[in-house]
């Protein structure tokens, strides 16, 4: 059985002393054995019915290769492995049998080790793509470390900026033999899930969860737990799991966050409604964890 969460998995090795070495990696980048992974509008080209992502050989994909704005990845079994950002065009490039699909799709489909190549690509392109400009002088800034890094174009500032991930709790809380669960009104009729939001700053994860299930049920947890983590570049989130435990059972919606929440027992869950948080999803584990313990 997988234990891991979806996306998640040290399947590359990183090679962070690569980084730093730009004749290995301009060197890496035309080699025989270098495989290259083209997103276009953070979508992954695959190929198959069954998709697969589609990693090229540099001779397929050179057209493409702009060498400043090419990221490595790390050693994708044992071959040096490049996200390739594709310009963002009204067709989407490369044809026949391959094309893009979107990431939460992917993740429902691709092997393990496919499906972390894939997310780690599209967070480093989209982080990226929201720092072309320093935040200190307003100076434009270029891809360094093989693209784990960006650097400001002013000399004066030379501002070096890193990679964002945005840490988020998400948590199952339960009481005696119900949990709780809540649901936005954007999601699918009748889907509930479990609670999460951000991590602030000056906060603790255990505080954390306390706050945001008080904030969004009026629910008081007492013990929590840590669960497992998964990475959620959409666009760049850490998702960490717990377990909780409730200490109060009258829920009240106070921030709006959700348009409802409810305690649902496990025969609750397993008739169908509500609708459960989709497979891909560490909420998804949450659940299914606590549906198959102490019943």
């Amino acid at each position: 059985m997988n234990n891991q969460n979806v996306f998640a998995g040290a399947f590359v090795d990183r090679s962070g002393h690569r980084r730093e070495d730009s004749d290995w990696l301009s060197a890496a980048i035309k080699g025989p054995d270098s495989k290259f992974l083209p997103v276009w509008r953070d979508k992954c080209l695959t190929f198959g019915e069954s998709p697969r992502i589609s990693l090229l050989d540099y001779a397929d994909a050179a057209q493409h290769v702009i060498e400043e704005e090419t990221i490595f990845l790390g050693l994708y079994e044992d071959q040096p492995a490049f996200a390739l950002p594709m310009v963002d065009t009204d067709v989407a490039p490369f044809d026949g049998d391959e094309c893009f699909h979107d990431l939460r799709y992917l993740g429902s489909v691709l092997p393990a080790d496919e499906s972390n190549l894939a997310a780690h690509a599209i967070a480093l392109i989209n982080w990226h793509r929201r720092h072309r400009f320093c935040t200190i002088c307003g100076s434009s800034t270029r891809n360094e470390s093989g693209g784990n890094t960006r650097i400001c174009e002013n000399t004066a500032c030379a501002n070096r900026v890193f990679p964002r991930v945005d840490p988020a709790i998400i948590v199952l809380v339960s009481r005696r033999d119900r949990c709780l669960l809540g649901r936005q009104e954007s999601w699918p009729d009748g889907r509930f899930s479990t609670i999460a939001g951000f991590v602030e700053p000056g906060e603790s994860l255990e505080d954390a969860v306390r706050r945001e299930v008080r904030e969004e049920t009026n629910i008081r947890v007492g013990s929590v737990h840590y669960h497992s983590s998964q990475p959620w570049p959409f666009p760049s989130s850490l998702m960490l799991g717990f377990t909780a435990s409730a200490e109060s059972d009258d829920i009240h919606l106070n921030d709006g966050e959700l348009e409802d929440a409810r305690w649902f027992s496990r025969k609750e869950l397993r008739s169908g409604f509500p609708k459960l948080p989709y497979r891909l999803s560490i909420a998804r584990r949450l659940v299914d964890n606590w549906l198959t313990s102490n019943s």
